[in-house]
């Protein structure tokens, strides 16, 4: 028997009943699209809490308001495709970035979200806590949100 043991290891681990998920209100107006996703996706995690467990839902209920305010770098609001297909020949479907957001612009953030998360239940349970609106207005009034100001530096 060896004397060079290891010492106990203990993983920290938050009761269900003690999760406080706090609610946060983030204006996308004049944001870039892949680093606002990327902070998006932080926060629902709960990777900025100091008791973060990768297997627990610690992250916050976020509510994101002007997303057809959103900006994109260089030349992607022309050039960048999203594809989707139906299965059947012929059935390839292409659709512009610019097209997308004319159409619905809290789809586009909510797909960068979703591609950024984990895949399976986890993930889909995360995705969930997201409520993104294209106007300034949003029905969550009663939840109290508390607005996030986002302070990088601007690219556009």
């Amino acid at each position: 028997m060896s004397s060079h043991l290891l010492p106990v290891q203990k993983t920290k681990f938050v009761e269900d009943s003690k999760i406080k998920n706090q609610w946060i209100l983030i204006n996308a107006e004049n944001q870039i699209l892949g680093r606002l996703a990327a902070l998006i996706v932080h926060r629902l995690q709960g990777k900025h809490r100091r008791d973060f467990s990768p297997h627990q839902i610690l992250g916050d209920y976020v509510v994101v308001i002007n997303a057809e305010k959103i900006k994109v770098t260089g030349n992607k609001i022309k050039k960048k495709v999203y594809y989707r297909y139906s299965g059947y020949p012929g059935g390839l479907k292409k659709v512009t970035l610019e097209e997308k957001m004319k159409k619905d612009p809290t789809e586009v953030l909510e797909k960068a979200v979703k591609r950024m998360l984990p895949d399976g239940r986890r993930g889909r349970k995360l995705l969930k806590h997201l409520k993104i609106y294209a106007g300034a207005d949003h029905p969550h009034h009663a939840q109290k949100p508390v607005e996030i100001k986002i302070n990088y530096k601007k690219l556009v």
